[in-house]
C-alpha cells in the first residue's frame, strides 16, 4: 500500500527553505535575520515531524537567498539547519551549515570593559565546540560566551 506524504507547508518557486530549525528557535531565526520586517512572502511551521530533531520548525522564504552573515547567524542558534536552495519549485542545492572558526560583527562581547562595547571597533570571535556546546572567545579581551548567552546582532 502506498502512502502519500502530505505538505505541511506550501511550496515556493523560487527562494530558500531554513529546515531543522529547533522548534523553539523559531522566532529567534526570524529575528535575528530581520525576517519580519522584510517583504517578501514567508511561510512557517513549527513542532513538525523530525526524525533528526524529534519536533523541528521549518521557514520557506520566496525570492530571498542568504549571504554569508545570514548564514553564519543561522548556525550559530540553528548548527543543525539545512538551507534548501528552491529555483522553479525544485531543490538545486541543499546545504547544511557549518559554524565558523571566526565570527565577526554577528555577536556582542558580554564584558561590559570590552573595547567593542566603548569604541566602534567590530567584534571578533573564535568559536569552540565544547561538550557543553560552542563556545565563542572574544579576541579583545577573551570572554568566553557560550551559545545559550549569545546576544546576536540583528540583520537590519
Amino acid at each position: 500500500m502506498e502512502t502519500k506524504k502530505k505538505l505541511k507547508v506550501s511550496a515556493i518557486r523560487n527562494g530558500t527553505v531554513i529546515d531543522r530549525i529547533p522548534a523553539g528557535q523559531l522566532f529567534h531565526v526570524i529575528e535575528i535575520l530581520g525576517l519580519a520586517r522584510g517583504d517578501f512572502q514567508m511561510t512557517f511551521g513549527t513542532n513538525l515531524e523530525s526524525k533528526v530533531l524529534g519536533v523541528k520548525s521549518i521557514i520557506k522564504i520566496s525570492d530571498k537567498f542568504f549571504e554569508e552573515d545570514d548564514v553564519n547567524r543561522i548556525a550559530l542558534v540553528a548548527p543543525d539547519a539545512i538551507l534548501n536552495i528552491i529555483k522553479d519549485y525544485q531543490v538545486v542545492e541543499k546545504r547544511p551549515v557549518v559554524i565558523p572558526s571566526e565570527i565577526c560583527g554577528l555577536v556582542r562581547c558580554l564584558n561590559p570593559r570590552c573595547i567593542t562595547n566603548h569604541e566602534p571597533v567590530k567584534t571578533r570571535f573564535t568559536t569552540r565546540m565544547t561538550p557543553g556546546g560552542l563556545v565563542l572567545i572574544c579576541h579583545y579581551c577573551e570572554k568566553e560566551t557560550g551559545q545559550k548567552n549569545l546576544q546576536i546582532i540583528s540583520n537590519n
